[in-house]
This record gives C-alpha cells, sequence and structure tokens, in this order.
C-alpha cells in the first residue's frame, strides 16, 4: 500500500499514532503550531512547512523572491493562529545540480525582506543537494513564543458561538487560476490584486496578537484558511466536538474576485469556500462578545472581520444556509497533497 492510498490528515495521525508527549508539551500534533512549556511566563510555538517546486509553486507563475517571500509568510501565518509572536527562523534549501545561482539569491532576498517585516530572525538551517531530481524545496522551521494563559487552538469552540472570518477568502484560489490559464481576459487591475493575494500572502500577525490578548474566554478558537474555509472549519469542528452553520449571504467576497468570476460567468462561492492559500484567521466569538471583538479591530486598524456562521452541536455537522433559509451539507474540500494533482 502507498502513502498515495492515504488522504494527507489520515497519513499523519497514523504516522503520529503514539508518540510520546513529555510533560512540557502543551499543544501537540493537530494544531497549528506545537506549545512547549520550558518554564517562565511565556510558552514557545514551534512550527515548519515545505514549498516544493510543482506542487506549492513554479517560477512560471511567480519569481524567486515571491516564493522566498511566500515560504516564510506561510509559516508566520501558523504563529499568528495561535496568536503567537515569531522569533526565529531556520531555512533548509533542497537544490538541484542545475539551479541557477541567481534563483537561490532571489529566494533568500525575499526570506529576508519576509523576515525583517515579521521582525523574525534567520538564525540557520541547511543547503543539500536533490541528487538526479530536478525539484527545488525549501523548508522552514519556525520558532515563536506566546504568554502563558493566551495561546489560541483550534479545540476551544462552543455550540452558539459566532464564526468569524480576517479579510476575504477565495482571492489567492482565484489569482492562482488566471495564472494557470493566463490568455483569458480578465480585468487588469482585479486579476493584478488576486494574483499579489497568491503570490505574496500576509500573514496576520497582528491581528493574531490582538485576538490573543482578547484571551480563550472570548476567543474561543483559531484556524489560519490554508486549505480552505470548509477544510479549516472543518479542523476547528473535529477538533472542538461540534458543528457549524455558514450564511452564504455573510461571506466577505472581494471586489476584485466578483469581476473575476463575472468574466468568466463562474460563481465565486466555490473559490471562497474551498480555495485555500489565503492565510486569512477564521475564528470563533464567545456570545455577547462580538460587538466588543469587532470594536476592537476597528480601533486597531486592523484586518476587517466578518461574522459568517454559528458553531452548533456536532451531531448538525457543517451546514450552508441560503438566503431564503434552506440549509444543505457544506462538503470539506480541503487540499489534500496525496488527492489533489498539480499546484496547490
Amino acid at each position: 500500500m502507498s502513502a498515495a492510498s492515504w488522504s494527507e490528515f489520515e497519513l499523519i495521525a497514523r504516522l503520529t499514532a503514539g508518540l510520546p508527549l513529555g510533560e512540557e508539551v502543551v499543544v501537540g500534533v493537530g494544531d497549528d503550531c506545537a506549545v512547549l512549556d520550558l518554564g517562565g511566563s511565556r510558552l514557545l510555538l514551534l512550527t515548519c512547512d515545505s514549498q516544493v517546486e510543482g506542487v506549492h509553486f513554479t517560477l512560471r507563475t511567480s519569481s524567486p523572491e515571491e516564493v522566498g517571500h511566500k515560504a516564510l509568510a506561510i509559516n508566520l501565518s501558523d504563529i499568528a493562529a495561535m496568536g503567537g509572536e515569531p522569533r526565529y527562523a531556520l531555512v533548509s534549501l533542497h537544490v538541484p545540480r542545475h539551479c541557477p545561482l541567481e534563483v537561490l539569491e532571489g529566494l533568500y532576498a525575499g526570506l529576508r525582506q519576509e523576515a525583517t517585516a515579521a521582525r523574525t530572525l534567520i538564525v540557520g538551517g541547511n543547503v543539500s543537494g536533490t541528487g538526479a531530481a530536478e525539484t527545488l524545496a525549501l523548508d522552514i522551521t519556525l520558532l515563536g513564543e506566546s504568554e502563558r494563559g493566551r495561546v489560541l487552538t483550534r479545540a476551544g469552540a462552543r455550540a452558539g458561538d459566532t464564526i468569524f472570518v480576517t479579510g476575504s477568502p477565495g482571492d489567492s484560489a482565484a489569482g492562482l487560476y488566471s495564472l494557470l490559464d493566463p490568455d483569458h481576459p480578465y480585468p487588469p487591475a482585479a486579476c493584478e490584486r488576486l494574483r499579489a493575494a497568491h503570490r505574496v500572502p500576509k500573514p496576520r500577525l497582528a491581528e493574531g496578537r490582538l485576538l490573543s490578548q482578547l484571551g480563550p474566554q472570548i476567543v474561543t478558537a483559531l484556524i489560519d484558511v490554508s486549505d480552505g474555509l470548509s477544510g479549516d472549519l472543518g479542523h476547528i469542528c473535529e477538533r472542538s466536538g461540534v458543528g457549524a452553520c455558514i450564511e452564504v449571504a455573510r461571506l466577505p467576497i472581494s471586489a476584485e474576485l466578483r469581476a473575476l468570476a463575472a468574466t468568466l460567468g463562474r460563481d465565486p462561492l466555490a473559490w471562497v469556500l474551498h480555495g485555500g492559500e489565503d492565510y486569512e484567521l477564521l475564528f470563533t466569538v464567545a456570545p455577547g462578545y462580538e460587538e466588543a471583538v469587532q470594536a476592537r479591530f476597528a480601533a486597531a486598524g486592523a484586518a476587517p472581520i466578518t461574522p459568517i456562521g454559528q458553531v452548533t452541536e456536532a451531531a448538525s455537522g457543517l451546514r450552508l444556509r441560503w438566503p431564503d433559509g434552506r440549509e444543505e451539507p457544506l462538503p470539506v474540500q480541503s487540499w489534500d497533497h496525496f488527492a489533489s494533482p498539480g499546484q496547490h
């Protein structure tokens, strides 16, 4: 039986089943970061992620600098999804024999710029060849920290909580679509912004910190939208033991996404719900605190947030509610490395 016989998340569960955990492990496998308690007033956050040429990026659709930016940004987003602050990064490059030096220098230029913006230090890593393979890859391990009692996880949502999302999910997927099918006469301004959302995502670090400061009694669960809104909402529901109902009429759809979808004659909803790689924050808020959270975001000049639904009892599953009141199951169509061909 090959690895491709399993879904990505089934494979992770199989490989990590029964891993021993020490007393210092506050959060292990199954969230955006591992969390360790090494004593003192702050907890250590650890995450890692890879970018593989032909799977996560191509140099036909992104510059080396953009690839470097994104490689670090997606790890920074994991720290944001725990409400933490990034600190130190390790970068490993897997370099094909014939890779031009200019490509590697471009990658590192993007990495440096993203690290500087996030006040993060690149402190080490590794460089290795790929043998006969001609595929460039980057692996990044990122360390961060958070105050004790302020770490937010996927596991605290409760029935009656309100579901919020930052920004406008779906933009990255639409941008990728336009990059992979570049000959269509897209609206130029809309296309430019959507492609930028895909090539150089902006990790919501300030917003994650704001949510952390509100605390887990108010912000009950948090995740970043990397695999798609439906898939990442499913992760919250699975870890929290709840269901959810999304209001279609409330979903924030950017003007640029609407314009591109109209040009193609497509419904933008599939991109919004299942697109992935937006790196927005999806979070749940305890009843009665919704207006206070919105006011805090507005006062801080943070990204716009939109209430898009409610947490329900687990038996309800994931559902969509249409403007006419009709409800139907919300299918989970998150990215899966072993079921989803082509570029993420």
